[in-house]
């Protein structure tokens, strides 16, 4: 941009205008000076300006001498001169003789000069003769200014005052020209364009049409990517991005068209599906790149034009839409296609998929997600033949199966064919849909259904203890929520089987170690194979319940529970409590070998395991209607672990105690705990009887004697039976009667001689012994 600066209108200065006077005066005789302005000058001068100084101020005007060789001349537009030095007024003179040097005039005129140099003015003064000085006064008084006319009457009628500058004023220009006010034109110094804009336009229009027609036929571009995405943002920014978007369009549509679906079309009548699918997959990849070179050249279009226009798709959702039109939707190729791809489904399901059929079913299923055409077209096509396939399988192996094998192959079918739907990248909805086909055709409906449920087949089973076949029955039937229906066979089988085991007179002495094997293997059976169903364990309990109380019929029995159960658990007690860890809890051949160790088990690993087989035997006891016949046995067995000392652990008797008072109550074990504290008394009885003795030195009791006295309410009856005992023995005992009246009165002593037990010293010749045996033994 250019300035240019006109000074007929500067008035930015506020200075006085001025006019210069023509140089070509001065040639003039100077003694007519004085006339001469008068004449020029008729009307006394006028400021043009409110802002100027005063005329007389000595500030702008400066009193120069005129050498006697300075000359000036004026020939038309051209001067030369010879300037006089200029007086500055800061400079004043500072003594007369500088002053005298000064002023001094070889001349009879004096030349006055602005500030910058110029002339203005020639005033004439009176010859005198010598060296004239001039004053102060008379140099900067300057009140009635003759001026002359120095233009020659080219100037204006009337000449202005000549006015000072304001001190701090900018100095004007030298210009020979007018310096008036100056006035600023701006220019616009841009370049007007050569071309026309329509010309522009279809050059880079043409470029972009090139550049769609070599993608379209996987050539190479004319010009860079960088050049045609800066053309197609220019014409999107200039307002043509419709007629940009509809050549594109125009230019996908063709190339579609000519270049994928004609050739696949000529392709559909020649090839097989298979062939035919890996060439669209092949048209497809291949269109997907070409689209991604578009959308980069035209990016700008896609984010500022496309986005912005709801009516519009976007670039890729063009590409994509012009090819499921005219490639997938086309009617020679849509039913190829998707024939082809439910063939690969078809083969994968045969066990004959390679790895290569494998990978194209998955493009081809990402290829229709992409063409939003495998909701409409291809599942349902899918699924028809699903359908029909998982009919045909389950119909064949429901006519050729038994159960065991049927179950074995139904539950791996389902999982290949969910597995299938993972792998190769099925829907949702496609494999929740062939899921319910899978449950309804071999599971829930008709022949399967009765197949899964026959009784007699479960029971086998069960019998065989074929866990896996168990574990497989119980997740098909879970999956139409048939399990409830395995409660009657699994009681059936729990009756029958535990029956047979209560019933076994021949093994009578090992029911309660075979009824815990048989419900352990219930334990896990319902814990394993059914995932602890609810329903599934309140029949194992009932049906436990049923049989270990049933009875058959007689007329010992008159119809009430059997006995025997109670009877053989608390004889199993008996033995745990006298056995210790050595005691038979199992008939497994693991559990025997343990019990069989003499392994050197600690004190707290046997009372563990004591009080293990003790909460079995409970689980056991639980089952039993007839408690009293348990109780009655496991006192008497007790009494006889007390009086004997044949107890494993004084702990564990304890412990059985508590477990029987939390199951049955303290009305179940008062007896029981009144026969401990009577063993607690019996014991005191004797030190103290022992004490008395040795106070009295009697020597009829020096035989060791040790009486245990039992209530008769809380012990077991024992019969009467007449005993001739030793003498020594017949008077020790009535000693200790004699002791004991006199520390109780009003009590009467029983003696059961068939309790009594006797350990005797003998002399062998082969050394001394010692023998335990009963008082009948004894005696």
């Amino acid at each position: 941009m250019m300035v240019r600066s006109d000074p007929a209108k500067d008035t930015s200065r506020g200075q006085t205008k001025k006019r210069k006077l023509s140089r070509s005066a001065l040639n003039h005789p100077p003694t007519n000076t004085h006339k001469a302005a008068s004449e020029a000058s008729p009307n006394p001068p006028t400021p043009q300006s409110s802002s100027q100084a005063p005329e007389s101020s000595p500030s702008k005007r400066h009193k120069v001498q005129q050498p006697s060789t300075g000359t000036l001349s004026m020939n038309g537009d051209s001067a030369s001169q010879t300037h006089p030095p200029v007086l500055n007024p800061d400079q004043r003179p500072t003594d007369f003789h500088s002053e005298q040097q000064l002023f001094n005039r070889p001349s009879s005129g004096t030349l006055f000069a602005d500030s910058d140099g110029a002339p203005v003015a020639f005033e004439q003064y009176p010859q005198r003769n010598g060296p004239q000085i001039m004053s102060i006064n008379e140099m900067y008084n300057f009140a009635k200014p003759n001026l002359i006319d120095l233009t020659n009457g080219r100037g204006p009628a009337t000449m202005t005052t000549v006015q000072k500058r304001p001190i701090g004023m900018a100095k004007p220009s030298d210009s020979s020209t007018d310096s008036g006010p100056k006035r600023l034109v701006v220019k616009n110094v841009r370049k007007t364009p050569r071309t026309d804009p329509e010309d522009y336009v279809n050059h880079v229009m043409a470029q972009l049409e090139a550049a769609m027609s070599a993608i379209m036929t996987d050539q190479k571009l004319p010009v860079s990517n960088e050049e045609l995405y800066k053309g197609a943002e220019n014409l999107c920014r200039q307002g043509r991005a419709a007629r940009v978007f509809k050549s594109v369009c125009d230019k996908c549509e063709q190339g579609v068209s000519s270049r994928f679906k004609d050739p696949l079309v000529t392709l559909a009548s020649i090839s097989e599906d298979e062939r035919l699918l890996s060439a669209v997959i092949d048209a497809w990849n291949g269109w997907n790149e070409s689209l991604k070179t578009v959308r980069c050249i035209f990016y700008y279009l896609d984010r500022s034009y496309l986005l912005h226009t709801k009516s519009l798709p976007s670039i890729e959702e063009m590409g994509i839409t012009e090819f499921q039109e005219q490639v997938f939707a086309n009617p020679t190729l849509k039913p190829r296609i998707l024939s082809a791809a439910c063939g690969l489904v078809t083969t994968d399901r045969q066990g004959k998929q390679s790895q290569s059929g494998h990978a194209l079913l998955r493009r081809v299923i990402e290829m229709f997600h992409k063409l939003s055409v495998y909701t409409t077209d291809f599942e349902p096509e899918l699924l028809g033949r699903s359908s029909a396939y998982i009919a045909s399988w389950a119909e064949d192996r429901l006519a050729t199966l038994h159960l065991p094998q049927y179950i074995k192959e139904a539950q791996v079918f389902i999982e290949l064919e969910l597995k299938r739907c993972d792998s190769i990248g099925l829907d949702t909805s496609t494999r929740i849909s062939i899921e319910t086909y899978l449950e309804d055709l071999l599971v829930g409906q008709g022949e399967s259904q009765e197949k899964l449920l026959h009784a007699s087949d479960i029971l086998r089973l069960l019998q065989a203890d074929d866990r896996e076949a168990l574990k497989s029955l119980y997740s098909l039937l879970q999956r139409k929520n048939l399990c409830e229906k395995l409660r009657s066979p699994f009681e059936t089988f729990i009756s029958e089987q535990g029956s047979q085991i209560v019933f076994d007179e021949a093994r009578e002495s090992e029911m309660v170690v075979r009824l815990l094997d048989f419900k352990t293997k219930l334990d896990s059976i319902w814990r394993d194979c059914f995932a602890s169903h609810e329903g599934l364990g309140h029949s194992l309990r009932e049906a436990f319940e049923v049989f270990i109380n049933k009875a058959k019929r007689s007329n010992m029995t008159w119809g009430t529970d059997n006995p025997k159960p109670g009877e053989m658990i608390a004889k199993h007690v008996d033995m745990i409590l006298k056995g210790g860890v050595r005691a038979p809890s199992t008939t497994s051949a693991a559990a025997k070998e343990t019990n069989n160790e003499d392994g050197d088990m600690s004190s707290e690993d046997e009372d563990a395991e004591i009080n293990k087989q003790l909460h079995q035997v409970l689980e056991l006891f639980r089952f039993v209607h007839g408690k009293a016949v348990f109780e009655a046995f496991y006192k008497r067995d007790l009494a006889r672990r007390l009086l004997l000392n044949r107890s494993a652990s004084a702990d564990a008797e304890k412990s059985m105690l508590t477990r029987l008072k939390s199951e049955c109550g303290a009305g179940f074990t008062h007896n029981l705990e009144q026969m401990f504290k009577d063993m607690e008394l019996a014991r005191e009885e004797v030190s103290s009887f022992k004490s008395w003795t040795e106070e009295r030195k009697d020597d009829k009791a020096m035989i060791d004697l040790n009486v245990n006295v039992l209530s008769v309410s809380a012990w077991p009856s024992y019969p009467d039976v007449p005993l001739i005992i030793p003498r020594d023995v017949e008077q020790a005992a009535s000693v200790f009667e004699q002791h004991y009246k006199g520390r109780h009165t009003g009590r009467r002593l029983t003696w059961k001689h068939s309790l009594a037990h006797c350990q005797l010293k003998a002399s062998l010749p082969k050394g001394n012994k010692e023998f335990v045996v009963s008082s009948y033994q004894a005696v």
